[in-house]
């Protein structure tokens, strides 16, 4: 009797992608499952199709060679596992992959299990962003036990291969014409046991401890930015790597700069007369250095001024951003008798010269005028 089409076994094209042959596989191999049709003997037999023909067509070698000859380019050898047949112990593996946690669990490495990564929220003033810094943090945490170093047995003592699974951490169950990976029950998949476990740690091999690091900041971070610190994390299990430390950090308010990327922006108050008549004004930069601004006569409320290369480092970059610098001016009050005096005086003089004192407010009021008289028509 000769065998169907691995692709049509597959209701697949012949174009059909990796990924594709993957989808019908699933999809497949759900559906006649065994134990899904426990009294339907063709369905046994349709799985085993279903199972030989993905054998063949997931490994791109195979496939080629399957296009090219079709079943003959497997007869000499019995089939794609050798002489008999299909290998279901090598099947075992692929379905492990497909339906890992539907039947059981996925495939672990050994038992092997890292340390956990860990958080660390730190907060900077917008200077350290700037400059950059190092910083000591002390973060609790796991670390190796010093006693076993981290192998959980008893000094004197070591770790023996477990004899279930012979130090893999997986066993295997028969469970109908196929064989199943799982988790070794005895050694809860580590791979070892331990006959003496070591007392400070109870044979974890790790042990809660404070630690303390020195933390590097580079200038120019922003906020939200995520430094990673490998290896700091918890220590593994019985020796196993460590997982890593991951500090995020939050940059202050400042009293005096608003950020935006690497630019820099203040609002400076200018007094009234300052803004009239014009003059020089000093403005803190974020590098502790003071930058003079010649502000021209007639300065208006809102007007910025650009410093360039005053704003913040950008990381790892040589660049320089810049500090803008907005003008607000400022109108007194409490005034005494005399400069209450002076400023009427001042108002007397500039009536009927608004076009050229207060140019801005002259075109307002004449547009209100225009408006109001266009109501009236």
């Amino acid at each position: 009797m000769s065998k169907q089409d691995y692709y049509a076994t597959l209701e697949v094209e012949k174009t059909a992608s990796a990924e594709d042959l993957k989808r019908a596989y699933r999809k497949l191999a759900m559906q006649h499952h065994p134990d899904r049709n426990p009294d339907d003997p063709e369905a046994e037999r349709k799985f085993k199709e279903i199972n030989e023909a993905y054998a063949i067509l997931k490994d791109d070698k195979a496939r080629a060679a399957y296009d090219r000859f079709g079943h003959a380019a497997f007869e000499n050898s019995g089939g794609p596992g050798g002489p008999g047949g299909f290998d279901f112990t090598g099947f075992a593996d692929i379905f492990d992959e497909m339906f890992g946690e539907f039947m059981g669990g996925r495939r672990g490495n050994g038992g092997v299990q890292h340390g956990a990564d860990l958080r660390y929220n730190m907060e900077i003033e917008l200077e350290d962003a700037y400059a950059g810094k190092t910083s000591q943090i002390r973060v609790p945490t796991s670390v190796t036990c010093e006693s076993c170093l981290g192998s959980g047995a008893e000094s004197g003592s070591k770790p023996t291969a477990c004899p279930s699974c012979q130090g893999r951490g997986r066993v295997r169950a028969q469970q109908g014409f196929f064989t199943i990976e799982r988790t070794c029950p005895t050694c809860q998949g580590q791979g070892r046991i331990i006959e003496k476990p070591c007392k400070p740690c109870g044979g974890a091999g790790r042990v809660q401890k404070e630690k303390t690091l020195q933390v590097n900041i580079p200038a120019g971070v922003e906020d939200g930015t995520r430094i990673r610190l490998a290896g700091e994390g918890e220590a593994g299990l019985r020796g196993a790597p460590p997982g890593d430390l991951y500090i995020f950090l939050t940059v202050k308010a400042h009293r005096l700069f608003q950020r935006d990327g690497a630019n820099l922006f203040c609002r400076m108050p200018v007094p009234m007369t300052t803004a009239a008549l014009g003059g020089a004004v000093e403005v803190p930069a974020i590098d502790g250095s003071r930058a003079r601004i010649t502000l021209p006569p007639g300065s208006q409320a809102g007007q910025q001024f650009r410093l360039k290369g005053k704003g913040m480092r950008v990381l790892r970059s040589n660049a320089t951003g810049d500090l803008y610098v907005q003008v607000a001016v400022e109108v007194p009050q409490n005034l005494t008798r005399r400069q209450r005096e002076l400023l009427e005086q001042f108002d007397q003089e500039s009536q009927g010269k608004n076009e050229t004192h207060h140019p801005e407010s002259h075109g307002f009021f004449a547009r209100v005028k225009d408006f109001f008289e266009d109501l009236t028509d």
